[in-house]
């Protein structure tokens, strides 16, 4: 994969540029936002992660030249602003994702990883599938070997992003992200308390369980043949 990164602070960026060197993929580096917007435009990017604040051109100027240009490379955001109206702004100019510093080399790189794979997954989508498990995104419908499942909008779309991630590990953090929109508060368990109730309406007719319980980490979607939740 080849990965732009925009940083002018030259720690995170060595960090972040020889961690991800490590995983395989080449990664070009600016450290202004004057720099950084030239290479977004004229050189092809899997995925580009940039800091908001940058000398020059800040990281949602960059945003706003690119998506003005037609590029729809998928866009990471690095911040220290991590208030929920600044990741709104941010997401209006058109960042794909965002993540508050510090943060977790393991989670910007599953990050990254995700926003590579999803222009496939949202592609006109209608239709999510996993296992026996449909979701019509359309009609708003949820069924499961043909039984029908109600759902609250919460737990619809709580449900609709672990079927577009099925078989990854989500971490409680991801999850109130993308779906409350909310930064990690380990005082929360709203998280665990719509994934059970969640569990007990896709079990509700006594089929195989589907998501599991990874200790320590998250929660996975995948079809019941892949094994039992572990407690």
């Amino acid at each position: 994969m080849r990965i732009l990164l925009i940083e002018d602070d030259e720690t995170t960026s060595a960090y972040v540029s020889r961690g991800l060197g490590e995983e395989g993929h080449v990664v070009d580096v600016a450290s202004n936002g004057k720099d950084g917007l030239f290479l977004a435009l004229n050189e092809p990017f899997d995925v580009i992660v940039t800091d908001r604040m940058l000398p020059g051109p800040d990281g949602l100027s960059i945003l706003r030249a690119l998506r003005a240009s037609a590029i729809t490379t998928p866009v990471l955001v690095l911040t220290a602003l991590g208030e929920v109206d600044r990741r709104v702004e941010g997401l209006e100019a058109g960042a794909d994702d965002y993540l508050a510093k510090p943060f977790a080399f393991s989670e910007l790189r599953a990050r990254i990883r995700a926003l590579a794979r999803r222009p496939a997954q949202q592609a006109e989508t209608r239709e999510l599938a996993v296992g026996d498990l449909r979701m019509d995104l359309l009609r708003r419908t949820v069924s499961r070997s043909a039984r029908a499942i109600e759902l609250l909008p919460t737990e619809f779309r709580l449900l609709e992003y672990m079927m577009r991630h099925p078989g990854e590990v989500l971490t409680r953090t991801m999850l109130l992200e993308k779906v409350w929109d909310f930064s990690f508060d380990p005082t929360t368990n709203v998280v665990d308390v719509h994934v059970s109730r969640l569990r007990r309406k896709l079990e509700a007719g006594d089929e195989p369980p589907m998501i599991r319980t990874v200790r320590g980490a998250g929660y996975v979607l995948a079809p019941a043949e892949l094994g039992r939740p572990v407690a």
